[in-house]
């Protein structure tokens, strides 16, 4: 195993050498270069097209009425975060959820969790992306995470009333740049990782970012790999027209791995170590192709049009052994039940915005109008075996006791699901003097749902329209200060609706006030927010195990997020948040077909939850060094729908590291994760469904820059 990963790391080294001798080109600035014409025999060049996002407009951070934080390339690197959870880890308004043994990202905000059958939703430079099934998200292309909290139906539309992540990409600029970085660490881990960015001319710049990750896991026969490519090209056409294409290619084959369990609801009494799956069966396998172009039009000084199409298709192909449900007898024989899966799913978004700057007497304005539409596909081919006994000894596993040919694998799903939406959006920010703007907007949607099951030979439509408004106040005290209040609604339509069972869009309505702040000059800013959301519609069944939607949850709670500079050399990064969600009336799960208690807390999510980076620059033999220092707390909370007796212990994980700028061009850096070696469990969805937390792990990388 580790001569096939030394020779695997050899042969992408090569590659990435042969990559390296491309022709680097002088640097260009994407805002003003001045080009000495004697010198390089080119006329002055003045590039004036800066990349803007959709949905977002142009605002300063005090004059936003909501939450929200930016986790930037320099954060998420101090931090040595590789995926998106760890990334998440650094917003403690964000909790951990079932990740579907491994497979995908998932994850709740302010308390609200989306469609536990299907990834948490987020988006790409705007445009909707989690959706399907390609794995976990690496961060090998991702310049930076934004934590938008609230709810942002009136813009974005469908989503979590708790609030959204945007990904922004690593795209072509016209700043050169070379790099490669190598690492090795705990549990035969290595990696690779490619960042080459070069303009090609005057007017085009391309980027092609790459990565490869082979490793094995502090669980038992737990082995991963996973590769990916990031390309993109810059074209700008003219000083005020721009052009932007990105590919996303990746490819993963990961166990499918539900995690320990707990006895009489005793986590710890199994190691964290313990695999209760049959590694015979291989890995699942994920796969994504994806394809997003921009069109960017400068209209004049004070006007701006955007036009975007996204299409990523994915999938998800594997057979798996799974945890049951019921407990272990007394001498720790525990039932099994193994699935076959054949999940694709094919996302398509078109926007069109038109954003600026007027006025109209003594108020000013900023405007953002735009229409989208977006189409997802959902086939999902799903085969089960439950018929033998298929069961493993918790205490002595052996493994290959039921190989892949003895299974009896009946039909379990089949069926694809097809939502459209179109819609049509507007808002407003409106400054009253120069102190106090309020900002007005809604949304309106169109959407149509259609469920084809194969198996039974049905089908199924649901059709609706929903108006989202949103409003917010701010008012900016100094340059140094603002308050504000904003109030929304969002909605999601839900998976399975029909117009027999006429289940009604997850509806929501938030509330938040809070002051931003900048403190040391706009060194350090902050944001302190209390919020109060009201969700209704969630999927159950009444009494009559019939689907509808009565569900009723709320979540309130109180935030901080601190981050920027004290001193020179000292950075700082503090984000709380205190949270209360429960149910707000009885009902039966519709997923887990658990009977639900009002006043129940709602799943994986901790009252209280603390993440906290450090990072003091030093000089050593005259080179930079950087000390950083991480720790994340994350309190008890529910392990189970429908069981308020098994709970998730509280952990704290401490993480230190430390970066050393060898040469101009060599960086090394080491760190150690979970250092105390806590033994802990990041989330579950039952008590044979506890996913636990990696133990203590060391990496070592280097990073050579051209």
């Amino acid at each position: 195993m580790k001569n096939i990963k030394e020779l695997k790391l050899a042969h992408l080294a090569m590659c990435v050498a042969g990559a390296l001798v491309l022709p680097v080109h002088a640097n260009v600035s994407e805002q003003v270069q001045d080009v000495d014409s004697e010198a390089s025999g080119k006329l002055e060049r003045v590039e004036v097209i800066g990349s803007r996002q959709a949905y977002q407009g142009n605002f300063s951070p005090l004059e936003t009425p909501q939450s929200e934080l930016n986790i930037d390339s320099e954060a998420l690197q101090n931090a040595g975060a590789v995926d998106l959870t760890q990334a998440l880890d650094l917003s403690a308004s964000v909790a951990r959820q079932n990740n579907f043994g491994g497979l995908w990202n998932s994850f709740a905000v302010r308390g609200f969790v989306g469609d536990e059958n299907l990834p948490s939703n987020y988006l790409v430079n705007g445009f909707n992306a989690g959706r399907g099934f390609g794995g976990t998200r690496d961060l090998s292309g991702i310049e930076s995470v934004e934590v938008l909290k609230g709810p942002r139906a009136a813009l974005f539309g469908r989503g979590e009333p708790g609030g959204t992540i945007n990904l922004v990409t690593k795209r072509a600029n016209f700043n050169e740049k070379a790099e490669v970085s190598l690492s090795v660490g705990s549990f035969n881990t290595a990696r690779a990782d490619l960042d080459i960015n070069t303009a090609i001319s005057d007017d085009v710049a391309i980027r092609l970012v790459g990565f490869y990750e082979d490793a094995e896991s502090f669980r038992d026969t737990v082995e991963t790999t996973k590769q990916g490519l990031s390309p993109s090209i810059l074209w700008n056409i003219s000083d005020e027209s721009q052009l932007t294409y990105e590919l996303e290619y990746s490819h993963q084959e990961i166990p499918f791995d539900r995690g320990v369990i707990a006895i009489d609801k005793e986590l710890g009494v199994i190691p964290e170590s313990r695999f209760l799956g049959e590694p015979g069966y291989g890995p699942i396998e994920t796969d994504v192709l994806g394809h997003q172009i921009e069109f960017q039009q400068d209209i004049n000084d004070n006007w701006s049009a955007l036009v975007g199409f996204n299409y990523r298709d994915t999938s998800l192909e594997g057979l798996a052994s799974e945890n049951g449900f019921s407990a272990p007898d007394e001498d720790g024989n525990f039932g099994r039940f193994s699935r076959y899966r054949d999940y694709n799913a094919i996302y398509q978004v078109f926007r069109a915005e038109l954003s600026g700057n007027f006025e109209t007497g003594a108020l000013s304005h900023k405007l953002i109008v735009g229409i989208d539409a977006d189409k997802f596909e959902n086939d999902q081919f799903a085969l089960r075996d439950r018929s033998t006994d298929q069961s493993i000894n918790i205490f002595a596993p052996v493994y290959g006791q039921y190989p892949e040919s003895s299974l009896d694998l009946a039909s379990n799903i089949d069926r694809i699901e097809t939502q459209k939406s179109a819609g049509l959006y507007i808002q407003d920010q409106i400054s009253l003097t120069e102190k106090l703007d309020i900002r007005i907007g809604a949304r309106f949607d169109d959407y149509q749902q259609k469920l084809v099951n194969r198996g039974s030979e049905s089908v199924s439509e649901y059709a609706k329209s929903k108006i989202s408004p949103q409003l917010g106040v701010v008012y900016k005290a100094s340059d140094a200060l603002s308050f504000y209040v904003a109030y929304g609604e969002n909605f999601r339509p839900l998976s399975g609706a029909t117009d027999e069972n006429d289940l009604a869009p997850n509806q929501s309505e938030s509330a938040e006030i809070g002051v931003k702040f900048a403190l040391n000059d706009g060194a350090l800013s902050g944001t302190i927010a209390i919020f109060d959301v009201k969700q209704s519609n969630i999927a159950t069944f009444d009494a009559d195990f019939n689907a509808t939607a009565i569900g009723e949850a709320a979540s309130k709670g109180v935030e901080l997020d601190l981050t920027g500079e004290l001193t020179d050399t000292f950075s700082l990064r503090i984000s709380y948040s205190y949270v209360d969600a429960e149910t707000k009336n009885d009902y039966t799960d519709a997923i887990s077909y658990n009977f639900i208690p009002a006043g129940s807390d709602l799943l994986n999510v901790a009252k209280n939850q603390l993440s906290l980076q450090m990072v003091q620059q030093a000089e050593f033999a005259g080179r930079e060094l950087d000390l950083i220092a991480g720790l994340v707390y994350v309190g008890e909370r529910s392990g189970g729908f429908g069981d308020p007796s098994f709970k998730l212990p509280e952990y704290t994980t401490v993480r230190i590291a430390s970066s050393y700028e060898i040469t101009n061009s060599l960086t090394l850096r080491a760190e150690v994760n979970n250092l105390f070696d806590e033994e802990h469990y990041t989330n579950s969805y039952s008590d044979t469904w506890v996913q636990p937390g990696t133990p203590r792990s060391f990496r070592i990388s280097a990073t050579y820059s051209f």
